[in-house]
């Protein structure tokens, strides 16, 4: 979880860099113009790759699906509005 600190704009301005290595770690801070809130600076979620090893450790419990049932299940849902992308 990141730590949240209010900064003003000049602050912002004047440590910049010392403020974006913090939010890179995974502080979070709200900016203030005359001492009131106008934004806030958070860290990106960033997306991991997961290795082929991973990916069949993780499902390797997962139930296995029915492809009739599931085009049953499309069909159903979608009322029969669903088209076929290689029909066109």
């Amino acid at each position: 979880m990141s730590v949240q600190h209010e900064i003003s704009q000049r602050d912002l301005r004047n440590r910049s860099g010392e403020i974006m290595d913090a939010v890179e770690h995974g502080e979070t801070f709200t900016v203030t113009r005359s001492g009131s809130p106008i934004a806030q600076l958070v860290p990106l979620c960033r997306r991991h790759a997961v290795s082929r090893d991973q990916f069949a450790t993780g499902s390797a419990n997962a139930p296995l699906i029915d492809p009739d049932r599931f085009r049953a299940d499309l069909d159903e849902a979608f009322e029969g509005e669903a088209d076929d992308p290689y029909g066109r």
